[in-house]
């Protein structure tokens, strides 16, 4: 794969998922718009590596869940970069709270950033696309989330539901203008942002009884992505790629395992 003058611009991109694919893109050729909120020392460590690696960086910083800044943000990296080529909804956000006890501010929070920060993405990335005339890929990261009803975490579930449907229909309203969309689902990694609901403790027993027996990798979803956005999967639109060490089968239903 080699994406040598291609523009790419990556949401949630100072830590996890985002930074792993950040640098997995610059690595392989592009020049990278870092969108991230909060986490400047992580996404300036992040700019350093891309120049590095000889590309350019460029830091976006602002909240998805503000339609303005998104698109200023696109805007911005087409003007600095030439184009934008390729772009990866990454940044996310949840709470986890039964339903019926749910602060209602944090499951509009996770609402507004997971699916109403993809979708302003996606469309203003999918509308400067289509402008420049040359095709372009989008690769939305998603969520088993979006098929099982992981208690406490209704509003996330709701918000990977929405943004899957989005990325089919997207996928073949811009099929004409060679813009190709897709997504990722993966499996429970281990990232900074799994802190914020389990300890270390939590984290490896749960990883233990996982059907593959551990947590994914940052660098491996990287990977998946990087590939969906390239040349090599031209053929792929409107497609899902699970990649979550087999959290989506029913390894609950397998009494020999041990694990029930």
């Amino acid at each position: 794969m080699n994406f040598s003058g291609r523009n790419a611009i990556v949401t949630g991109a100072s830590r996890g998922i985002g930074r792993a694919c950040a640098l997995k893109l610059a690595k392989l050729g592009a020049n990278v718009g870092l969108n991230f909120r909060s986490n400047k020392d992580e996404a300036l460590e992040v700019v350093s590596e891309i120049e590095a690696a000889g590309q350019r960086a460029l830091l976006l910083q602002g909240d998805v869940a503000d339609q303005s800044f998104v698109e200023g943000m696109v805007a911005q990296t087409a003007e600095e970069f030439g184009s934008v080529d390729l772009y990866v909804s990454n940044a996310a956000y949840s709470d986890r709270e039964r339903m019926i006890d749910a602060d209602m501010d944090g499951f509009r929070r996770t609402i507004d950033v997971s699916m109403w920060g993809a979708f302003y993405g996606v469309r203003a990335a999918a509308q400067q696309m289509v402008k420049q005339g040359n095709g372009g890929a989008i690769t939305v990261v998603s969520s088993p989330h979006a098929v099982i009803p992981i208690p406490t975490a209704m509003a996330y579930n709701m918000a990977k539901a929405a943004i899957d449907h989005m990325v089919r229909t997207a996928a073949i309203e811009l099929a004409e203008h060679r813009v190709r969309a897709n997504l990722v689902h993966p499996g429970w990694i281990d990232t900074p942002g799994e802190r914020k609901f389990f300890s270390e403790e939590d984290i490896a027993k749960g990883a233990a009884k996982l059907p593959w027996g551990r947590m994914g990798t940052s660098e491996e979803i990287a990977k998946a992505i990087v590939f969906t956005l390239s040349e090599d999967a031209d053929y792929m639109t409107g497609s899902t790629l699970t990649i979550d060490g087999g959290v989506s089968l029913p390894w609950w239903s397998n009494r020999d395992s041990g694990k029930m």
